[in-house]
């Protein structure tokens, strides 16, 4: 005790700490909110002046930062304060309308009430009963969506007389949307091949283009399908980088002659790289020829297709097992939002569901609902509609087809600015809004320097803070990939950002 007495400030710590908590007390949650708030309207109204890259080292946060978790509490502004000078100093600016690098990650005033209100909220909808708004406010979203894609009734939680054979759900990244369409996939497969248990793994073989995203590759070892049966099958300038239909025929075939089983291919609408999209009608007539399941990755380019004049790069659904496509790149719904549809939910639910005893009730047994968890990896899940909702509810699909449109106008204008300079090329044919550009080799110029010349291109640009670009490779070509999209971009941006780049290509080329 006497030492408590010789150090008042400890006395006062501890006393301050043994007084009531109350993690939710409703002033702390309004003063709380009201300062978060307005830290992001000060965020979005500042950002175009910050650097999109930071320049920090990594392990710079701990040395700000205490390495070791606080004993006792501390004001709200402190953290705050610690935010702004720490946290904020480090990050990279994706909403920046100076970020060009990689396919946007969009969001909205309405995204960020409803992720803010679900947080809030704090619902675990894995099963209808859990939450019953949680789970009928995701139907509801989905098949809002569905229909703005027009995507066939067979995809629909309900259509409107019934309910449907197809259905949906939210998942945190398309990742997850392959990945638990390849289990199903690969189920579907054990079964018709009379397997016992899981020892015709070794037998199934999966394929995609050499476009496809990374994660394809890693989704299909999780959902343990041999490495050896992985097919990345060569694209090239003659089909624009797409899968060709008739290269797939050819290795399915010589797979199914050699004794394995074509169980899954994927095909894409726009791919990370390029923007290719993927000619899936014809991709799904080679897939029935094996019983092969076929899923449609459309993360980003999929929103477009909200718009009546990008609506044909989905012509052929209605031939495929399964399509996602991510709102949080491009619809305006802030991260995290994939929407998977599948044609026949029951041959998801069959491979993912889980029926505890102690989650088991009436609503389930009758077969009247959905429960979400049976869609998914794991068993918790929040409430991922209610952002959805919102942002289709405020803004209404006028204005989100006005937003698509506006950012492939400013990327058509964009790929017209490359094209009438003739020290760069334009790579691939613009598809949306993405520009794969690059310096040209001409005059002395070999390959080999002209891919040195955009790396450095490319370091000098997003060393000045200003605009921040990304780079691919595309036959054997460093290209530099210009995507438009971000939230807070507008034309100003964009033609700054290209007065730039011209600048930094005189300044390394003269």
């Amino acid at each position: 005790m006497g030492s408590l007495g010789t150090n008042p400030m400890s006395f006062s710590a501890i006393s301050d700490d043994k007084a009531a908590f109350e993690p939710l007390n409703p002033e702390d949650v309004r003063a709380y909110l009201h300062k978060a708030v307005d830290f992001i309207s000060d965020y979005y109204t500042n950002i175009e002046s910050m650097p999109v890259l930071p320049n920090v080292k990594p392990g710079y946060l701990q040395d700000e930062l205490s390495a070791s978790p606080p004993t006792y509490s501390a004001p709200f502004d402190v953290t705050m304060k610690e935010l702004r000078t720490s946290v904020v100093p480090g990050t990279t600016h994706w909403a920046s309308p100076n970020f060009f690098a990689f396919f946007p990650s969009t969001n909205s005033a309405a995204a960020i009430a409803g992720d803010l209100i679900a947080s809030a909220m704090n619902t675990v909808g894995f099963t209808w009963q859990a939450s019953p708004a949680a789970t009928e406010m995701e139907v509801l979203a989905l098949d809002w969506l569905a229909q703005l894609l027009r995507l066939p009734t067979t995809f629909m939680n309900r259509t409107s007389t019934a309910r449907g054979t197809g259905g949906g759900v939210i998942l945190g990244t398309t990742s997850e949307a392959m990945l638990v369409t390849l289990v199903a996939a690969r189920d579907a497969a054990l079964r018709r091949s009379g397997s016992v248990g899981v020892s015709d793994i070794p037998r199934l073989a999966v394929y995609a283009a050499d476009q496809t995203h990374s994660t394809f590759f890693k989704a299909c070892r999780l959902a343990g399908f041999d490495p050896a049966n992985i097919r990345s099958i060569p694209t090239g300038p003659e089909t624009n980088y797409g899968l060709d239909p008739a290269k797939l025929l050819e290795v399915m075939q010589a797979d199914a002659d050699a004794g394995l089983m074509p169980t899954y291919v994927c095909a894409t609408v726009g791919t990370t790289s390029s923007n290719v999209v993927d000619p899936m009608g014809a991709i799904a007539d080679v897939a029935s020829m094996f019983n092969a399941w076929v899923h449609v990755d459309a993360a980003y380019a999929g929103s477009a297709c909200i718009c009546p004049e990008f609506r044909h790069h989905l012509d052929g659904v209605e031939l495929v097992d399964s399509i996602s496509m991510s709102p949080h790149k491009w619809l305006l719904t802030c991260l995290d939002c994939t929407c998977l549809y599948v044609r026949d939910a029951h041959r998801l639910s069959d491979s993912l569901e889980t029926n505890p005893e102690y989650l088991k009730n009436d609503a389930t047994d009758s077969g009247e609902v959905t429960d979400l968890k049976d869609m998914q990896v794991g068993v918790g899940r929040r409430f991922r509609g209610l952002k959805l909702w919102m942002v289709m509810r405020t803004y209404g699909t006028a204005k989100l087809q006005e937003h698509i449109r506006s950012d492939v106008a400013m990327a058509k204008m964009f790929e017209d600015f490359v094209r009438d300079d003739d020290r760069f090329e334009v790579v691939v044919p613009r598809n949306f809004a993405l520009v794969c550009f690059r310096i040209k080799a001409s005059g002395a110029m070999t390959e080999e320097d002209a891919d040195e010349a955009n790396r450095l291109l490319m370091e000098n640009l997003n060393k000045t803070g200003k605009a921040y670009l990304a780079h691919t490779v595309v036959g054997d070509k460093f290209v530099l990939r210009f995507a438009v999209g971000s939230s807070l971009q507008e034309e100003r941006h964009v033609r700054s950002a290209w007065d730039l780049i011209k600048k930094t290509t005189s300044s390394i080329m003269d």
